[in-house]
């Protein structure tokens, strides 16, 4: 049996939650500097990597520093689900892999994956009993509190017998997209039924705060997955646990989040040259948010070319 690194972490567990265009390795890295306990990769489709894998393989490309480390998969066909399982494990060696029952997007709900295959409990059982058949890594999976006439629990309940060792629960209905209000009973409700596997609550968790109360309202889940919170603030994972062990926690000045934006940048150079100076222009936008004069050095920043423009902005 594989070490399962999940059984091993501290809790309550910090995730880092998968979002395409946003977790590459240059900032599961920051994340886990700042507290993280486990990152996911962007998605990855199933598809690509059973007719064309070099692409995505470059994509899911990470340092040691990032782990623990699971590559989140999404499709719909079983057959590319277990060929994508086998050339991840062999090839990019992460530490978990996960399974995508939860993305709402229309490009991937459209074509029959994600948050599509929850009212399908036959398809995604054989979905997943074929990844863990075909890896001897942990294996994870994402859902959302429901869609259409399916809810979490319902299935959950489905699938509960695989061996599955881990799931992110998004509080958010499909219909409820992200601007809902999240209902975290749901992920509480799933641990009674999954006692002996990690539940994690996942959806709108922005401050510290908002996680506290969470934990503390719930406190039979594991942890919680931080996604759209980290956005500019990957140091909200440390304030978490600040604000879990000591009841408060330490703000981050200018000074602070700037060190953090130019160790982004560098590290996004280093991993895709030019092209990441054009990805990390989003981040700078997001990490001084609120600032004075934030809308003029945002106009300065979207416009560097290089680590030492920006650092010489951030001066």
């Amino acid at each position: 049996m594989p070490k399962n690194f999940w059984k091993q972490l501290t809790k309550p567990v910090l995730a880092l939650a998968p979002m395409a265009g946003i977790t590459d390795s240059a900032f599961r890295q920051i994340c886990r500097e700042n507290g993280a306990d486990v990152a996911y990769s962007e998605m990855a489709s199933v598809s690509a990597l059973f007719f064309k894998p070099a692409r995505t393989l470059e994509l899911l490309k990470f340092s040691p520093a990032e782990r623990p480390y699971v590559v989140q998969l999404f499709g719909k066909d079983p057959a590319h689900f277990a060929k994508a399982a086998q050339i991840v494990t062999a090839q990019v060696k992460p530490d978990g892999l996960d399974i995508n029952f939860g993305c709402p997007a229309k490009k991937v709900f459209g074509h029959g994956s994600g948050c599509a295959l929850m009212p399908q409990p036959e398809l995604a059982r054989e979905i997943i009993a074929t990844v863990c058949s075909n890896t001897d890594l942990p294996v994870s999976i994402k859902i959302r509190a429901g869609i259409k006439g399916t809810t979490a629990i319902h299935f959950i309940e489905s699938i509960k017998d695989l061996p599955f060792v881990a799931v992110m629960v998004h509080g958010r209905t499909y219909e409820g997209g992200f601007s809902s209000t999240p209902d975290f009973t749901v992920a509480e409700e799933i641990k009674k039924i999954i006692p002996d596997k990690i539940v994690l609550a996942n959806g709108g968790i922005h401050t510290p705060e908002d996680a506290k109360n969470i934990l503390e309202k719930y406190p039979r889940i594991d942890g919680l997955g931080i996604a759209r919170g980290a956005w500019g603030k990957p140091y909200l994972f440390a304030q978490i646990k600040e604000i879990m062990a000591a009841g408060r926690y330490a703000e981050y000045d200018f000074a602070r989040i700037r060190k953090i934006a130019i160790r982004h940048a560098e590290s996004l150079w280093k991993n895709k040259d030019a092209t990441g100076m054009l990805e990390i222009r989003k981040h700078l936008a997001w990490y001084f948010k609120g600032f004075p004069k934030a809308s003029e050095l945002r106009q300065k920043l979207v416009r560097a070319g290089s680590v030492e423009e920006i650092r010489d902005i951030l001066k």
